[in-house]
């Protein structure tokens, strides 16, 4: 991906802003109560004449957020999954290497043992020392207390080895249980994602063009109406912080990814989740941070809102299951929810739950 320069990305922050402040662009829509994560997906309402659509746009809303907290889980399973899987080939480097290692101390104390064996049980030393030669005791006493500590040495290092050996497969075992553990987990979470947005889907199958139409701008109105109360608390004029040099190279890989389409678990190139849009962004920027939004929220350093500057992350609704990233005038970008794009949002258009700086 080329880079833009700074100006090109300051000004595509402020002409996205004014968009959303002025006609907001559809994005994840007002937040929903937190879910259970075994919560089933609610029964879809009637379509056609009569249709009750904010009741449909509110049922909408709430499969997709407990889509996202599945989503969420999964992601979460998945990280640790790679984390996991990379310490299992650790450990057998470590238990291969520990191997031959106990392999070449067995071969030292064989040989020790036929050495014994061949001079009847007393060391070479030993027979020096017993050869009745003053001087050759003298010169050969060293020896002994070398050989016996050599001998002591080797029994320690093979002990240790053996007991190391016996560790590292222990870890391992307990490893690929975790690793076990971790695919039931994303199996049980993906199942969840896939019911709750074939819901959804099945939903929205059955509105008219008109209603859908009717729809989209209704989760307009509600996303336009959250940025008004939210920009009417006085709290833009507060915030006045400027990005730093990792944080504008965050925002301008956000801002290349705009009208690429959301996909849940997904980071990239051509498609984004909300928390592997931002998590890509940062690790462009040069600093890794967490893979979800949840664990963004418990990692990353917290901020208050009129402090925060581009770059930042804002976590929304009470479980932290979406992340948007603030570019200044009071809009981020984000992966709003399937069916929708990375796009511009005002800032305030959900539940914010709070703000949490990568580059603190």
């Amino acid at each position: 991906m080329s880079k833009r320069s700074t100006t090109t990305m300051a000004a595509v922050a402020v002409v996205c802003a004014l968009t959303v402040l002025t006609a907001p662009g559809a994005a994840y829509a007002a937040p929903a109560p937190p879910a259970s994560p075994s919560a089933s997906a609610p029964s879809a309402p009637a379509a056609g004449a009569g249709t009750d659509l904010e009741a449909v746009r509110k049922k909408l809303d709430k499969l997709y957020h407990d889509a996202a907290l599945a989503t969420d889980e999964y992601n979460a399973a998945e990280e640790k999954a790679d984390d996991q899987s990379v310490a299992i080939v650790k450990l057998a480097q470590k238990i291969a290497a520990g191997q031959r290692k106990l392999d070449r101390l067995k071969g030292h104390a064989g040989a020790a043992a036929r050495e014994q064996y061949r001079t009847g049980g007393v060391p070479r030393e030993a027979q020096f020392l017993l050869s009745g030669d003053p001087q050759q005791f003298l010169d050969n006493a060293g020896r002994v207390y070398q050989g016996q500590q050599a001998t002591k040495n080797l029994m320690s290092q093979l002990t240790k080895t053996q007991d190391d050996l016996a560790g590292y497969a222990k870890d391992a075992s307990a490893k690929w249980k975790q690793l076990e553990e971790g695919r039931k987990k994303k199996a049980s979470a993906k199942k969840r994602i896939e019911k709750q947005i074939k819901a959804a889907q099945k939903i929205e199958s059955t509105l008219e063009k008109k209603e859908r139409e009717r729809l989209r701008k209704l989760e307009e109105e509600a996303e336009q109406k959250a940025q008004t109360a939210w920009l009417s608390s006085g709290v833009l004029k507060e915030i006045s912080g400027r990005a730093t040099k990792a944080g504008k190279k965050a925002v301008e890989f956000a801002t290349a990814q705009l009208g690429k389409p959301y996909v849940w678990g997904a980071e990239g190139p051509k498609s984004y989740d909300c928390s592997g849009l931002t998590s890509q962004a940062w690790a462009a920027a040069g600093r890794p941070i967490p893979r979800t939004s949840q664990e963004q929220w418990k990692q990353l350093r917290h901020i208050d809102v009129k402090d925060m500057r581009p770059g930042d992350l804002i976590i929304y609704h009470g479980d932290a299951s979406h992340v948007g990233m603030y570019i200044g005038d009071g809009a981020i970008i984000h992966a709003p929810r399937p069916g929708r794009s990375v796009t511009v949002a005002g800032a305030g258009s959900m539940g914010i739950l709070g703000v949490v700086r990568p580059d603190a």
